[in-house]
């Protein structure tokens, strides 16, 4: 009975180790990732956009959202973020001129943990004005028409090191020690099964006083 203390106290803490890594593994990856931008990352567009969007791989919550939209030295950003299905949308004032644009977002995923990231893109033509007519800069004006428009962005873009967390593989290694920690388990087990068979039938052979 002294050799099989040990071994089920063994067994009991291996149970307990694999248990915590099965566990521990799972948070790891359930923070939301951005997929994709609207303009994507880098590109280059005809006419500054009505709206910039972030399309995530689940919906994020619609509190803390923001979003700046830079040109200039200046956001053009109108109003607050709106959250459709899973993307964040915001959309822009009238009058933003041609040039290069920052993004820089900001919103809670579905597991409330905040993430954030941002994206450029270049417009040859300024925004649509109330009057109907773009607003554009000398340089832009003449080759506005052969600038591609925006496309959607690969997977992942546009987000910084919180939402890197989320787009980390599955951690395999930790789910191949739980399964080392649970083949333990089981070898202890049966050994500690052994063991107990064995000095129960030596008891049972050796001859009463």
């Amino acid at each position: 009975m002294r050799t099989i203390r040990p071994l089920l106290a063994a067994v009991v803490a291996a149970l307990a180790f694999a248990s915590a890594l099965l566990f521990s593994a799972a948070p790891a990856s359930a923070h939301d990732v951005a997929e994709s931008t609207t303009p994507a990352n880098g590109a280059s567009v005809a006419v500054v956009p009505a709206s910039v969007s972030i399309t995530f791989n689940n919906r994020p919550l619609a509190i803390g959202s923001g979003v700046t939209v830079t040109a200039g030295g200046e956001n053009w950003a109108d109003g607050p973020v709106e959250i459709i299905d899973n993307q964040a949308v915001q959309k822009l004032r009238e009058g933003a001129p041609a040039g290069e644009y920052t993004v820089v977002w900001r919103v809670v995923s579905s597991d409330s943990h905040p993430i954030e990231g941002t994206f450029t893109f270049t417009a040859a033509s300024g925004a649509t004005s109330a009057s109907g007519s773009a607003v554009a800069s000398p340089s832009a004006s003449a080759s506005s028409a052969a600038v591609p428009t925006a496309g959607t962005g690969a997977p992942g873009t546009g987000t910084s090191e919180p939402a890197a967390d989320a787009s980390q593989p599955f951690p395999w290694s930790i789910v191949g020690l739980a399964v080392v920690a649970v083949g333990l388990v089981i070898f202890l087990a049966v050994t500690a099964r052994r063991k107990l068979a064995a000095s129960n039938d030596a008891d049972g052979d050796s001859p009463a006083e």
